[in-house]
């Protein structure tokens, strides 16, 4: 078993693990901050009516959906916010333990 956990932390392991489950239980939440909280907000600053989700500017007949292009960064930047702070509140930086050559 110490091998084992040896492995985990040499491999870092953990690290990743953290990401992923930090990262698919906030999405939901983000996501509904993003949409209900943050887009109407910027809609109101930047001119959109309402949604900044659905904001596109037409070339011809094509929609270029820059709304929904800085949703998604919005979304990206409050999860990896959110993932890099709990890392950091909960001090799992600290489990992964870097291989020392001898």
């Amino acid at each position: 078993m110490k091998g084992f956990v040896e492995f985990i932390r040499e491999q870092g392991v953990m690290g990743l693990a953290v990401g992923f489950i930090l990262g698919g239980a906030v999405s939901k939440l983000v996501a509904s901050l993003v949409k209900d909280i943050i887009n109407p907000i910027l809609g109101i600053i930047l001119g959109a009516a309402g949604d900044l989700s659905n904001s596109y500017l037409a070339i011809g007949t094509a929609k270029i959906m820059w709304g929904s292009f800085i949703n998604t960064i919005i979304d990206f930047l409050v999860i990896a916010l959110v993932v890099y702070y709990g890392v950091k509140l909960l001090r799992l930086d600290k489990l992964d333990k870097k291989k020392t050559n001898n």
